[in-house]
């Protein structure tokens, strides 16, 4: 993974995807949609996944300039 991709991933990880999820959920609440807890769980679940497949990356590249 080049260090721009992973640049622009970590922005997404860390500010976009929170983000959106909030605005998500209070505007689904607004609008009293039945299913909010589960969109907003699964955009959660997703992110996290994001969170922890860019610091596995981040790891090995580390350990790799180590060597």
């Amino acid at each position: 993974m080049s260090n721009k991709v992973y640049d622009v991933l970590k922005y997404i990880a860390q500010i976009f995807l929170p983000a959106l999820t909030v605005f998500v959920g209070v505007v689904l609440k607004c609008f009293n949609y039945a299913n909010t807890d589960i969109v907003i769980t699964i955009m959660t679940a997703f992110d996290a996944f994001l969170g922890s497949v860019l610091m596995i990356s981040n790891t090995n590249y580390k350990k790799n300039i180590e060597k």
